[in-house]
């Protein structure tokens, strides 16, 4: 019963924590749901230009690879080497759910440093990087979550969940616990280290203008880039260890 209260008590935070604001927001109202308007706006923005760049990178390939397809051709073996490192032989079928959470995630985190959102004035709040805000990155981390159950449960079927009670079953309620953890500390981490640099070079433009906030704009997207790949590896190793079946 504890850890049926614990993992109960988990996924209410997590549904809680999907409501956490900071600053203004814009809404809409579709049916009888409040929706961000900014995110939806800003994550459109990310996929119209994650689609545009693979139209372009497959419209016209060469057998001599020109430098714009030498580029794709070298994010997708980036993305190959990662999913296989840690997923093992079998990461094929995953490439592309690891692929698009990685670039969906780097481009947005970039977006927040590169494209002038805040020039586009909104009846309330401002616009910003997708995943400056909570609610895209639990979906994300609940995705992830989906993915490796069902990465689990589609190779051992019902034996998938002998894990839970593996080295020894005094750690059930650990096990359990881990399961309603991850996508806790994986929305977390993302949304707080962005919503973090944001806000520094928010602080330091307002203070110092001109020359100091550039440095700490380029250490910001190094950060980005790391965080997309932080996100991007767990995803893989916890789908990897779903279908191992080890820790």
């Amino acid at each position: 019963m504890n850890v049926l209260s614990c993992s109960i008590n988990t996924l209410k935070t997590l549904y809680d924590i999907s409501g956490v604001e900071v600053g203004q927001h814009f809404y809409w109202k579709i049916g009888g749901f409040q929706v961000h308007a900014q995110v939806l706006i800003t994550s459109w923005v990310v996929i119209a230009i994650l689609l545009g760049s693979v139209i372009v990178a497959v419209r016209n390939p060469q057998t001599i690879p020109t430098a714009g397809q030498n580029f794709f051709e070298y994010v997708l073996e980036f993305i190959r080497d990662v999913s296989k490192t840690q997923i093992g032989e079998e990461y094929g079928p995953w490439v592309p759910f690891i692929g698009t959470m990685f670039l969906f995630i780097f481009v947005s985190n970039w977006s927040g440093a590169l494209l002038p959102w805040k020039i586009i004035e909104l009846p309330h709040g401002e616009l910003a990087a997708p995943t400056n805000d909570i609610n895209t990155t639990v979906a994300l981390a609940l995705l992830t979550s989906v993915a490796y159950f069902y990465a689990g449960l589609s190779k051992k079927g019902l034996s998938y969940f002998g894990k839970y009670i593996q080295p020894t079953p005094i750690l059930l309620p650990i096990n359990i616990l881990e399961d309603f953890t991850k996508p806790l500390s994986l929305s977390f981490r993302l949304f707080g280290n962005i919503l973090a640099d944001e806000l520094v070079v928010v602080v330091l433009v307002s203070l110092v203008p001109l020359v100091v906030p550039i440095p700490v704009m380029f250490l910001g997207l190094f950060t980005s880039g790391i965080q997309a790949l932080i996100f991007a590896t767990l995803a893989a190793a916890y789908i990897g260890e779903s279908m191992e079946g080890h820790h």
